[in-house]
């Protein structure tokens, strides 16, 4: 097996800085002005970019983006799923312009057409009857969260550590030595003790699950289908199954995001592997890269939630928190429609599957030819390497598997030859544009990359 010699990464680490430097004068001097800017971004996370200063955008179509030095890039990030229908695609655009332009009305407050349409796709490809709509996959969440709460009558959420559901308050917690969740290292702020609105269980661990569930008092199981934000950690034969038993029996509700892992095909790890929300969130890329999100309930849910509002519990019309001035409004609507029909299509999922098995397999050819100890998962037309072999089976073992060093010298060495990784991890996701000659490039550059560290 071969083994990682530090001081060799750190030189070569030191070597592809150097090189990013010099080749991006421009962005560095915009990341420098940027004095009006907390952290000097638009958005703090922008500051994971590796290389000290991120790259500044000039254009970007379909997966390509060029920055301001003039460096043109294969895109695998897509905005960590935001654009995974590619950077602007046309159908996208042009319900954009016409509802911007030619109709007029970008918000106001009033339903539209579209909206009715989505949220029949969304049932046929999610099964949910009921949806509304958010700006984002996080305001779906909250709102939703607080709905299994008026539903149920129960206070806590439970989440699996090293979840990701945006920036919700609940799910940044991790079981502690006593079984009470503890906020995550770095957690921002939390308003409350996270043991006093969260329960944690551990992924593929079924008694973890059970033992939460227990206490009685968890409104929703929150989950991804696959953990994902700490490298794509799959789910193990029956566990989500028992996931949905437990949550039955113990009357919580299961409340599904696949804001990730709609990577997973047309309909999601839903559909593709017969899961049975009560609850379902997804966001993000279903606008093509305009703000969007949404929530779905069935009609059990709905009809407790009803009850509810009708005995004088609550008014979800007005001050009940699920709401906001622009969600739904009539632009992003119609991003939605444009984008669900006519580019995440089941043809589009079917190419983007077949290059991410591609990407997986050139990969793993390296790997096991340096017998290198990583791994590679695939989810749809999502993959991603892991520095741990075998594949981290819980959030815990892949969150051990980090490696801050290393993380820097991929991401560098790969954008110095013109692929762009997601920032967070090293995540990989296809679109409707990429082709075999762009994962056979990465598959020939991540292979020189890895080859000069394990050499």
């Amino acid at each position: 097996m071969a083994t990682l010699d530090r001081s060799r990464l750190a030189s070569l680490l030191a070597a592809e800085q150097a090189t990013y430097t010099d080749r991006h004068p421009r962005s560095r001097d915009l990341f420098a002005a940027a004095d009006n800017l907390f952290g000097r971004v638009p958005m703090t996370w922008m500051n994971m970019w590796t290389g000290g200063f991120p790259l500044y955008l000039d254009h970007a179509t379909g997966n390509r983006i060029t920055d301001v030095d003039g460096h043109t890039y294969v895109d695998f990030a897509l905005g960590d799923t935001g654009a995974m229908a590619g950077h602007s695609p046309a159908p996208t655009v042009a319900a954009v312009q016409r509802r911007a332009g030619e109709l007029g009305g970008i918000t106001t407050m009033l339903p539209t057409e579209d909206a009715q349409w989505v949220g029949a796709e969304l049932e046929r490809r999610f099964g949910l009857p009921l949806w509304s709509f958010t700006l984002s996959a996080t305001d779906a969440n909250r709102w939703a969260i607080r709905l299994a709460r008026l539903a149920t009558g129960r206070p806590k959420v439970l989440v699996f550590a090293y979840c990701y559901h945006g920036s919700v308050d609940e799910a940044f917690a991790l079981p502690g030595p006593d079984g009470k969740a503890e906020s995550r290292p770095g957690n921002v702020a939390p308003p409350v003790d996270l043991d006093l609105t969260t329960r944690v269980a551990t992924w593929n661990d079924l008694a973890s699950v059970e033992a939460a569930l227990a206490h009685g008092d968890v409104a929703a199981v929150l989950t991804e289908p696959a953990l994902t934000n700490i490298g794509i950690v799959l789910p193990e034969d029956g566990f989500l199954a028992g996931v949905r038993e437990l949550a039955t029996r113990y009357g919580a509700l299961l409340m599904v995001d696949e804001t990730h892992t709609f990577s997973t095909g047309w309909g999601g790890a839903t559909r593709a592997w017969g899961l049975e929300p009560d609850i379902f969130v997804i966001g993000k890329s279903i606008g093509g890269g305009i703000p969007c999100g949404a929530y779905g309930i069935t009609t059990e849910v709905a009809a407790a939630v009803t009850r509810h509002t009708e005995a004088g519990d609550a008014d979800i019309v007005d001050v009940g928190g699920v709401g906001g001035t622009l969600a739904g409004n009539a632009l992003s609507t119609a991003a939605m429609r444009a984008t669900l029909g006519e580019v995440l299509t089941e043809e589009a999922f079917a190419h983007m599957t077949g290059l991410a098995t591609a990407f997986t397999a050139g990969v793993q050819q390296t790997l096991d030819e340096l017998d290198v100890p990583w791994s590679i998962s695939q989810l749809g037309a999502r993959a991603e390497y892991r520095f741990a072999r075998p594949a981290p089976r819980t959030g815990e073992k892949s969150a051990a598997a980090a490696d801050e060093e290393l993380d820097a010298y991929l991401h560098l060495a790969l954008c110095n030859r013109g692929i762009l990784m997601t920032p967070f991890h090293n995540m990989a996701l296809m679109c409707p544009e990429t082709s075999r000659e762009d994962v056979d490039r990465h598959t020939a550059v991540f292979r020189e990359v890895v080859g000069a560290l394990f050499a």
